[in-house]
């Protein structure tokens, strides 16, 4: 019987454990809407926690308490107190405690650094724009921004609807075809935050994530800078390896800025080796998932866009490894 238990009670325990995490926790905020959010939920856990105490004591009044208790517990009183009274006190404090949470759309402003995250199956297309950049910057599945400042984003897709949600940082909004949505995220504290599709999107929709790094003001602009810039190849090695690039049609696909790779059907390569993940969030990045993404995409994630480059010998593949892991 207790092996049964064990058994039984592990899943759940499993279950428990894993919404510890806190890269992707609403109840982990790390800015403003999501900290309000969490105070709301937090409010209904108690009072309902209360709720739930007070009707198992009223049942257990019932069921084995003397007899002259038991009476106390029957009839249209208890029926009005708990089903008529209750809801009536505790339904307007969580109404109006949801309207105290500030939903973070808000009217564009061109003074404001804006990011623009268009959702494509099963990645995302990053644009920065606003005031000094004379260009949008363009990345993919990461989302860098400073701590303390308001940011825009801008949100839509190409294809299907998505849902962009950063649970530690802002409240869930859907993407959809032909409709730009806004919403406004000021993050309270720098960190490494995980990002996801809510919207089911098709079959590697669980497998469309994205990183959110929350950066100091002057860390960001310096980075910002960089990633403005373009990335020619530098010496022959790095060369030969784009050559190699061109040969394999990646090019048809993807852009290098500064290269003549001017692709834009799949994510933007400039600055790929110095994002934290590949494949919207599957691998960690360097060489060596580079090339096993290189050679087998539709093995890793199979109905994404991008077809196995396995043609490749093996050291044409570790040199063309080698070269994207490079552009940083």
């Amino acid at each position: 019987m207790t092996r049964r238990v064990v058994i039984t009670l592990l899943p759940a325990a499993a279950l428990a454990l894993a919404g510890c995490s806190t890269m992707q926790s609403a109840l982990d905020p790390a800015g403003i809407n999501a900290r309000q959010v969490a105070d709301l939920w937090w409010l209904m856990v108690w009072v309902l926690s209360g709720a739930f105490v007070i009707v198992m004591a009223v049942l257990a009044a019932a069921l084995f308490a003397p007899r002259h208790w038991r009476e106390r517990v029957r009839g249209t009183t208890l029926i009005a107190a708990g089903g008529v009274a209750l809801p009536v006190v505790v339904v307007p404090v969580f109404l109006l405690a949801s309207f105290a949470v500030q939903w973070p759309l808000v009217p564009e402003r061109p003074d404001r650094l804006t990011i623009h995250v268009i959702g494509h199956q099963f990645w995302w297309e990053v644009r920065y724009t606003g005031p000094g950049l004379a260009q949008p910057v363009v990345s993919a599945n990461e989302i860098r921004m400073p701590v303390g400042q308001p940011v825009q984003f801008r949100l839509t897709t190409e294809d299907v609807i998505h849902s962009f949600w950063l649970p530690n940082l802002a409240g869930k909004i859907d993407m959809i075809p032909g409709q730009v949505n806004h919403m406004e995220i000021t993050a309270e504290r720098t960190g490494v935050f995980r990002g996801q599709c809510y919207e089911f999107c098709g079959a590697q929709h669980a497998h469309m994530a994205f990183m959110a790094v929350v950066m100091e003001p002057d860390g960001f602009a310096a980075w910002l800078a960089r990633e403005a810039q373009p990335a020619p190849p530098r010496g022959p090695v790095e060369e030969r390896a784009f050559q190699a690039f061109l040969r394999g049609g990646c090019a048809s696909c993807h852009a290098i800025r500064g290269t003549t790779a001017d692709g834009g059907g799949g994510p933007d390569l400039t600055h790929v080796g110095g994002r934290l993940t590949l494949a919207a969030g599957m691998l960690p990045n360097g060489e060596g998932p580079m090339g096993g993404w290189i050679a087998g995409a539709q093995n890793i994630k199979p109905g994404n866009r991008m077809p196995n480059f396995n043609g490749f010998d093996g050291e044409t593949l570790r040199a063309l490894s080698s070269y994207l892991y490079g552009l940083k």
